[in-house]
């Protein structure tokens, strides 16, 4: 309970702050529409003003939470605006790159592990790769794969989302797979065990919390890739598409819908790899 009552804490702050920021952002707008006509507005008439705006600077709380009710309750799921319709769009192109990066991630995690010459020369790459902005790489992606007759956009975005995803499964998999002790190597040698049974027995097993953990960050930044991916290919469908439907038309509450649904189903995804996570180390007899 008293966990429960310092998240709802923290929530009620959180809003209070941002219908205050509301207030002071949208302001400027409702006084200078007063000035034009000759009024004085008192405060509570500025206050009803800003949390009522068409296209506010900053939306309020009630506007953006009514926007996400008629984007997925109110709307059909097949219907171009529905945010669950552009949601399935995006989650496709999501689990598509990150099932490329988990595939990746782990793939170079064993050869670095087993391999000192790997280890020298791919690892420092791909702390490298990340220092790139995936907005300047995007496009360079996506001109890429047209130059090379892929059509259609799910091909990049998937690329882009595999790009954001690998590095943490990488590190987390190079982690995990160094995690069993010298003395624990020397047991299995000592059963005479072959290097596939240290791998199969010892070293996967123990690398499974770090996968977990290092999933659960990929699978958000697999979102975001795919997003950002959206942004440059001229989409218009997806949630990147949204955002950017928003942006070209001025409209803040369209923006920020897309970017809380994007949330949403972000938090969705972590939570469900932390219950596949619990299943799997009880399974093991590992759980914590």
């Amino acid at each position: 309970m008293r966990s429960v009552g310092a998240v709802v804490t923290v929530l009620l702050a959180l809003v209070v702050i941002w219908y205050a920021a509301a207030v002071w952002m949208n302001s400027g707008w409702a006084l200078a529409q007063a000035e034009r006509q000759g009024e004085v507005l008192s405060f509570g008439e500025v206050v009803a003003d800003t949390m009522a705006q068409k296209r506010p600077r900053l939306p309020a709380p009630h506007q953006v939470f009514a926007e996400l009710w008629d984007s997925t309750v109110e709307k059909r799921v097949t219907s171009k605006r529905s945010l669950v319709f552009h949601g399935w769009i995006t989650l496709q192109s999501t689990l598509w790159g990150f099932a490329l990066g988990t595939f990746v991630g782990i793939a170079l995690a064993v050869g670095i592990v087993y391999s000192r010459v790997m280890e020298l020369s791919v690892m420092p790459w791909a702390v490298i790769s990340q220092t790139i902005p995936i907005v300047a790489l995007a496009p360079m992606i996506i001109v890429l794969s047209s130059s090379a007759g892929i059509e259609g956009r799910g091909v990049p975005k998937a690329i882009i989302s595999a790009y954001l995803c690998f590095f943490p499964v990488l590190v987390g998999m190079v982690k995990g797979l160094r995690a069993p002790s010298r003395d624990q190597l020397d047991l299995m040698r000592t059963y005479g065990a072959t290097g596939g049974d240290v791998f199969w027995k010892l070293r996967l097993p123990a690398s499974v919390p770090y996968l977990f953990a290092s999933l659960k960050i990929g699978i958000a930044a697999a979102l975001v890739g795919t997003i950002v991916g959206e942004l440059p290919t001229g989409a218009i469908r997806g949630l990147g598409a949204r955002i950017l439907i928003g942006d070209q038309f001025g409209n803040p509450i369209m923006i920020w819908s897309a970017l809380f649904a994007a949330a949403i189903l972000a938090g969705g995804l972590v939570i469900l790899f932390g219950v596949i996570e619990k299943l799997t180390l009880r399974r093991m007899g590992a759980a914590r």
